[in-house]
């Protein structure tokens, strides 16, 4: 997708993200286009662990949010503006650079994440003209590590084999008019949901197969991803939400419902579990970084009602007492709230744990 890989290096200059850009830039400088005055930016983020981080911006990590018109946002995204297929190849490159990969035994250069690299056409005034967006999924054996040893490895082969499942799936509600399209099953679907619903909106998958007998079930499996995508039409629109919101168990069940090799129970359970330790996670976290605000607070404060003490011959010590216990009192409230969801996310971890010793490990095929 980015470019060929020598060694460890990549070329960016000979991958899709660049031809792609040639193609802009030499159309918006046609006649037809020149007089429009599109100015053109773009951007890139990866998904990983369910999380959107931002790759122009120091792999800073972003919140998707959807507004009240069902349109979906990645809050904050850097947007680079660009003026050449050089400088878009810079920001591929610085990008992809801090991007998530690791090898495995199949790829050298296996990526761990999705990667999301937009190329963005404004008008003079802002007003957004059109968007191209490229997408390199992850590694496909990636998906296959659910029941590794490793927690780590898990949880990244969990998020990758849902939203494999999710994009599956979409594609297929999409292909057939089905009551209901399960875009917030994952995150990726989620971000992506623009580019299938509309009547301007236009989908291509390029497929990546390998010869080989061992590949086989992956090649078959993409095969089949690209052959929905052939079914989608300009027709195709966002069904309403579920009542409970919940895409993730209307996945499963549509999964079992069409007799899915890789859907059973336990995939879901796990799924779940996944989901719910990943939302933890994110409430701990942000619990404890505004725990740490605080404090940062309340320390100026201990030190001013301190100040006062040591310098004041007439301060009243029993206002520093009051003073002194309000803030303890705030922070030991502060502190308790982090310990129940610490609990939480403890808990959450250890039946992660527990769910992923009942995942029945795949049975290889001769």
């Amino acid at each position: 997708m980015g470019g060929d890989f020598t060694g460890k290096d990549q070329n960016f200059s000979a991958g899709i993200y660049a031809m792609a850009a040639k193609d802009i830039f030499d159309l918006l400088r046609s006649q037809q286009y020149s007089q429009l005055d599109l100015k053109v930016s773009c951007s890139f983020f990866e998904i990983y662990g369910g999380k959107v981080f931002d790759l122009l911006a120091k792999r800073a990590k972003r919140r998707v949010l959807e507004d009240g018109n069902n349109v979906v946002n990645v809050v904050d995204l850097k947007e680079t503006p660009v003026l050449s297929v050089a400088s878009v190849l810079n920001a591929i490159k610085d990008g992809s650079a801090v991007r998530t990969s690791g090898q495995t035994s199949a790829n050298a250069h296996s990526s761990r994440s999705h990667a999301v690299f937009q190329i963005i056409l404004r008008s003079a005034r802002g007003k957004l003209h059109g968007k191209f967006s490229l997408i390199d999924l992850a590694g496909n054996e990636r998906g296959a590590d659910t029941s590794s040893a490793n927690r780590a490895t898990r949880l990244e082969g969990a998020e990758i084999n849902k939203s494999l499942l999710s994009l599956k799936e979409c594609i297929r509600a999409m292909s057939t008019n089905a009551g209901h399209i399960p875009f917030r099953a994952s995150k990726l679907t989620q971000v992506l949901r623009d580019s299938f619903i509309g009547d301007k909106a236009r989908t291509c998958m390029i497929a990546t197969l390998a010869p080989g007998q061992n590949s086989v079930e992956c090649t078959l499996n993409t095969l089949r991803y690209a052959d929905r995508v052939k079914e989608l039409g300009p027709d195709a629109q966002a069904a309403p939400p579920l009542e409970n919101n919940n895409d993730l168990a209307y996945l499963h069940q549509s999964l079992r419902s069409q007799g899915e090799e890789e859907e059973n129970q336990e995939m879901y359970n796990f799924h779940q579990v996944v989901e719910m330790l990943n939302e933890a996670e994110e409430n701990l976290v942000e619990e404890h970084q505004q725990c740490i605000m605080e404090n940062k607070e309340y320390l100026k404060q201990e030190e001013a009602i301190l100040s006062r003490v040591e310098q004041d011959v007439d301060y009243d010590i029993e206002d520093y007492a009051k003073a002194l216990d309000v803030i303890l009192q705030r922070k030991i409230d502060r502190l308790k709230t982090m310990q129940e969801k610490l609990s939480k996310f403890r808990s959450q971890l250890h039946k992660e744990e527990e769910i992923s010793k009942t995942l029945r490990r795949p049975v290889k095929k001769r």
